[in-house]
């Protein structure tokens, strides 16, 4: 919804696109911590995508499908906007607080929200909610940071259960950033461990929003700042995925199959001197105190469809193209 209306916003204002890039960008060395308030480092870090090393007590992944899993232990009701009531049951392995903090978490009631939603699988009564089984909680700080659940859903019509095993992590930023120099479009991208593909990635700078998700500029903004150094202003910032048809939410999903994360993406373009793309490329980021250890690379535009495996770049680039094809997108040469 918030998309939504902020979609006219940005194809009415145009972004402004400096003719010097070292006019609206500021450079922070890696020893430097982003300021906001009365956020921790591990709040930093509750942010940040899924396998960055972070302060957080991890609960076990029982699943009440296995003939050898136990009893779960814990239960409650929800009730549904329909009047329906929802059993809702946790893993033994939970203890009373993770399970309450599960179930009354922002992840939690936004997947509910979505199932019950205009576009939601239960709004039409072709399927039905029959319980939810809470199965890990992931916790960061004090805030649930991810959620692993099964949802009993069934269809209507046929009687048949569909897949329903959910891993619940939110709404996520990531940002395209585009500089011109010499007559060349490079873009700047991240390398960083990621422990569930088992490699290095090169991908966009990137990262989760806070429980309220209302930031959603200003935590693109942060964590460019966070994991490349380079500062930018809102004003200069186009939502890519504002461009998509209201009727999608304005955001993508990586992989609907089993995550609930969303992503807005948006662009940056600007134009730089020779030297500041040496400077940044090879650079090192990150808060590497908490384990997170991030590279800069820079690399030509043109072929970076062929040299990452992240699919928020690609479609990244998809919407970036077709924008200009459809001359949605200001001029980047003044």
């Amino acid at each position: 919804k918030m998309l939504r209306s902020a979609a006219p916003l940005l194809l009415r204002a145009a972004p402004r696109f400096p003719a010097h890039f070292s006019a609206s960008l500021r450079f922070f060395p890696l020893h430097r911590r982003c300021s906001r308030g009365s956020v921790d480092g591990k709040r930093e870090i509750a942010r940040r995508n899924s396998n960055r090393s972070i302060a957080s007590s991890s609960v076990g992944m029982a699943s009440n499908n296995s003939p050898d899993a136990a009893p779960p232990t814990h239960s409650s009701t929800v009730t549904l906007s329909s009047g329906e009531t929802i059993q809702i049951s946790g893993a033994p392995t939970l203890s009373p607080s993770e399970f309450r903090n599960a179930i009354d978490s922002a992840l939690f009631k936004q997947w509910l929200k979505n199932m019950q939603g205009s576009s939601g699988i239960l709004t039409k009564e072709q399927m039905s909610l029959k319980q939810v089984h809470i199965q890990g909680v992931d916790m960061f700080g004090r805030g649930v940071g991810f959620l692993k659940f099964k949802a009993d859903v069934f269809d209507n019509e046929t009687g048949k259960k569909v897949p329903g095993i959910v891993f619940s992590r939110g709404q996520s930023v990531a940002v395209l950033i585009i500089l011109e120099s010499g007559g060349e479009d490079y873009v700047v991208l991240t390398e960083q461990v990621r422990v569930p593909v088992g490699r290095l990635i090169l991908e966009l700078p990137a990262g989760m929003l806070d429980d309220d998700g209302n930031d959603i500029v200003g935590t693109a903004i942060r964590e460019v700042e966070e994991e490349t150094g380079i500062s930018l202003h809102v004003a200069d910032m186009v939502n890519l995925t504002a461009f998509l048809d209201p009727s999608t939410g304005c955001r993508i999903f990586p992989s609907p199959g089993g995550c609930d994360e969303e992503i807005s993406l948006f662009l940056y373009r600007g134009h730089v001197k020779q030297e500041t793309i040496t400077a940044l490329h090879g650079k090192e980021m990150g808060l590497r105190d908490h384990g997170e250890l991030i590279k800069v690379h820079v690399a030509p535009y043109r072929t970076l469809w062929h040299m990452t495996v992240d699919a928020k770049a690609l479609a990244a680039i998809a919407l970036y193209e077709m924008a200009q094809r459809e001359g949605l997108l200001a001029s980047s040469s003044g």
